[in-house]
């Protein structure tokens, strides 16, 4: 036999094996039902899944846009406390200067900005702002700038002579550094040195 004939005869013996043994159309049918009915529970499984994707992702939009919100406010309204306990000291300014113009006294007007002047540093200090010390300390770069030095047989040198403008710090950070003048220590003939 030639191959061409066993070609032809295996594939006229597949269709004859596949006509005798292929299931009764009632087998076909059942199956057919069965596969049906898993591939419609597999799209209503989709079908869920997809629909509980979409309220994740509106939910997660909701979410973010309320984040975005929160933050712009936050930014806005961040120091608003600090604010608030700061207008009673600007109210005891007014009545400084108001009395001041009406008493005819500098008296008052220095008494009434003292009393502010403490008032606003005890409203800094809720907030963890505290005042660097200077005069008499050893110079720390990390917190005075030091814009002149000046010998002084009362003061060792390397150390703070006179502030010339006070610096804060906020908790453990520098707000702004003391402008300072620096001892260069006791005055003798060749090292004086001003400036």
């Amino acid at each position: 036999m030639s191959e061409e004939e066993q070609k032809i005869n295996t594939i006229e013996s597949l269709d004859e094996e596949l006509s005798g043994d292929s299931p009764s159309s009632g087998e076909e049918s059942s199956q057919v039902a069965t596969l049906q009915k898993a591939l419609a529970a597999k799209s209503d499984d989709l079908k869920s899944l997809n629909d509980k994707y979409l309220r994740q992702a509106a939910e997660f939009d909701n979410y973010k846009r309320l984040a975005q919100r929160d933050q712009r406010d936050q930014i806005k309204f961040g120091n608003e406390q600090l604010l608030k306990e700061l207008l009673p000291a600007v109210d005891n300014l007014e009545r400084a200067i108001k009395a001041a113009r009406d008493g005819g006294t500098s008296d008052v007007l220095i008494q009434g900005v003292d009393l502010t002047l403490k008032q606003l540093i005890g409203t800094l200090g809720k907030f963890g702002v505290q005042a660097i010390e200077t005069v008499g300390k050893p110079f720390d770069p990390s917190a005075h700038q030091a814009v002149a030095s000046v010998s002084s047989d009362h003061v060792p040198a390397q150390h703070v002579v006179e502030e010339f403008q006070r610096g804060y710090r906020l908790h453990d950070r520098i707000l702004r550094a003391a402008m300072v003048t620096v001892s260069t220590g006791p005055a003798s003939g060749e090292d004086s040195t001003a400036s």
